[in-house]
C-alpha cells in the first residue's frame, strides 16, 4: 500500500493542497498524524479537503485545545489567540468530525501517535533521550509521530543496552529512499502547514508498505497567500511572519 504521510496542517490549505498535488498519483491514502486546525485561517476548508479523500486521521493538541479538552493556559500567547479564534470560526461540522478523531492508533507494522507513543496528545521528542524513553511504549515495529514539526528518524540499536541514533531527513525518491528495518525507529514526517526547521515548505512523506520504502519530501507554496488571510483575521504578526521563515 503506498500512502501519503502528513502531520501539522494546522489550518494551512494553501500548503495542504500544495501537498496533495505534489504528491499526484503517488498514494492510496492518506495517514494523518494530528493538529488539523490552530494557527491558521482555514480551518473548517482543511477539514472538507481531508473528507474528501481516503484517510485515517489523528487528534493533536491544538485539536483538543479547540474542542474544549485542554486548558489554553498551557500555550503560548499567539497560540492561545489562534485557539480563541479558532472556536469561534469552525462550523458544527468540523466540531463533529474533531471530536470523533482518536490521539493513538496501531496500523500492522506502524504506530501513529500525534505527540509520541507515551504521551500521544503532547509531548515532544526532539532528542535520543525522550526517544529512548519512548521506545517502550509501542510494541511494533515502527512509530510514526507529528507534534514537533521537524522532520526527524530516531533509530534504536540493541546491544546489552539501548542506544538511540538521529538521523536527519533525506529528501526525493528513488535512492533518496529509506528502507524501513531491521531496527525499530521513530519517524517524524514534519509539518505541512508549519514547519519548524528553518525550510519554509510543506514537510510529508511517502510510505510503501510493500517495499517498505519512506520518502521525505519538501514544495513550496504561496506562503503569501495564506499571510494575507492571517491578516485578515487580525491574527498576530509572530504568528504570520514566521511561516516565511519556517521557525
Amino acid at each position: 500500500m503506498r500512502i501519503l504521510i502528513i502531520s501539522d496542517i494546522h489550518a494551512n490549505l494553501t500548503a495542504f493542497q500544495a501537498v496533495l498535488e505534489h504528491a499526484k498519483n503517488q498514494w492510496d491514502v492518506i495517514w494523518f498524524l494530528g493538529d488539523l486546525v490552530g494557527y491558521g485561517p482555514d480551518p473548517n476548508e482543511c477539514v472538507q479537503e481531508l473528507q474528501k479523500h481516503n484517510h485515517i486521521a489523528l487528534s493533536g493538541n491544538h485539536d483538543q485545545a479547540v474542542l474544549g479538552n485542554l486548558d489554553i493556559k498551557s500555550f503560548n500567547r499567539e497560540a492561545k489567540f489562534a485557539i480563541t479564534w479558532t472556536k469561534e470560526a469552525i462550523s458544527p461540522e468540523t466540531e463533529s468530525y474533531l471530536k470523533n478523531l482518536p490521539s493513538k492508533q496501531v496500523e500492522g507494522d506502524f504506530t501513529l501517535a500525534h505527540a509520541s507513543p507515551r504521551y500521544p496528545v503532547w509531548e515532544y521528542i526532539l532528542d535520543p533521550l525522550t526517544a529512548s524513553e519512548n521506545f517502550n511504549w509501542f510494541q511494533t515495529e515502527f512509530c510514526l509521530v507529528g507534534h514537533t514539526h521537524v522532520p526527524v528518524i530516531f533509530e534504536e540499536r540493541l546491544n546489552g543496552f539501548r542506544k538511540v541514533n538521529v538521523r536527519p531527513p533525506q529528501y526525493g525518491q528513488g535512492r533518496d529512499a529509506l528502507y524501513l528495518g531491521p531496527e525499530r525507529l521513530i519517524i517524524n514526517p514534519g509539518s505541512v502547514g508549519q514547519p519548524r526547521d528553518s525550510d519554509p515548505r510543506a514537510a510529508y512523506a511517502l510510505l510503501d508498505t510493500e517495499s517498505m520504502t519512506w520518502s521525505y519530501q519538501r514544495v513550496p507554496y504561496a506562503i503569501h497567500e495564506v499571510q494575507e488571510r492571517m491578516e485578515k483575521f487580525g491574527m498576530p504578526k509572530r504568528l504570520v511572519n514566521r511561516l516565511a521563515y519556517g521557525i
